[in-house]
């Protein structure tokens, strides 16, 4: 799944960790998903379509990784779909939901490698819209969370395409409930802040004057990373930080910086609420370290 950060008040990273899962889990996941999927077949025809004829982009977030997570909205649109668009993130137990007469196109994105531009995907999009078929954009945890959901959504709509959200579970309320942590927590988490932990280089002129204007002992960008730190250490607030494994000791350094407490219990998660799922808890000082070793 993604990469996140959470403080239990709080903060989780979902990064490369340990932790083995059983192979008869998987087994006994597959064949309840066989008997889910052919039951949901059998009874969507019952489901009223509640999107206008005319809406023929639906921007679908699958959840985090556990397919018994999908949404019966989506599964739905999945089943009627004519063309599918799909993600990095989307398993391949989600995907054999997909109408098998639909044609589906990878457009899956990691670190250093896109298989398609952006632009490309707009234009897959919109030309298929266009042609009169039903487009699912189908993302990982929620389609507007940390993805381009929004950029995709104002193509389309300047172009008179109608686009309709469908959420998702985003991975930090799946993650934090996969590991028995709640987000908000009366005693000690009253808010919680959901940012990104990849670093994206700003425009020679923008880092020379952010340079220039930044105060040497605000926390606000380290190791590339534009972040309020001062904001997100917060004791009363659940951080979670998405995409943040490859930044994790930026992100660390600047908590620390800030004032968050180096014994902050913390964790690192990959593959979040799958079978694979793997995880690595020490204090916020250890957390980068920990990581590394496993």
């Amino acid at each position: 799944v993604l990469a996140a950060v959470l403080t239990f008040s709080h903060i989780y990273p979902v990064a490369n960790a340990v932790a083995a899962t059983s192979a008869a889990r998987g087994v006994c996941r597959t064949a309840i998903l066989a008997r889910t999927w052919a039951g949901r077949r059998a009874a969507h025809t019952c489901m009223a379509a509640v999107e206008p004829a005319d809406s023929r982009v639906y921007l679908v977030g699958c959840g985090p990784g556990d397919p018994e997570l999908l949404t019966l909205k989506a599964f739905r649109l999945l089943t009627h779909a004519d063309l599918v668009l799909y993600d990095r993130l989307v398993s391949e137990d989600i995907m054999q939901a997909v109408n098998p007469r639909a044609h589906k196109i990878y457009v899956g994105k990691e670190r250093g490698l896109h298989s398609r531009p952006q632009e490309q995907i707009h234009a897959t999009l919109y030309h298929y819209a266009r042609s009169g078929k039903l487009v699912v954009r189908l993302k990982g945890g929620d389609p507007t969370v940390f993805g381009r959901g929004g950029e995709e959504m104002e193509y389309l709509e300047q172009r008179g395409v109608p686009v309709r959200i469908v959420p998702g579970i985003t991975a930090a309320s799946g993650i934090s409930a996969a590991l028995g942590v709640p987000l908000t927590h009366r005693e000690h988490a009253d808010t919680v802040a959901f940012v990104t932990g990849h670093s994206r280089p700003p425009p020679a002129a923008d880092a020379a004057t952010a340079a220039a204007n930044a105060a040497p002992d605000n926390g606000a960008e380290v190791g590339g990373l534009d972040l309020d730190f001062d904001r997100l250490a917060s004791a009363r607030c659940t951080l979670v930080v998405y995409m943040g494994l490859h930044t994790l000791p930026q992100l660390q350094a600047g908590l620390l910086r800030a004032g968050m407490e180096a014994d902050m219990p913390a964790a690192a998660v990959q593959d979040g609420t799958c079978v694979t799922q793997r995880v690595v808890r020490a204090p916020l000082r250890e957390l980068a370290a920990e990581v590394e070793a496993a």
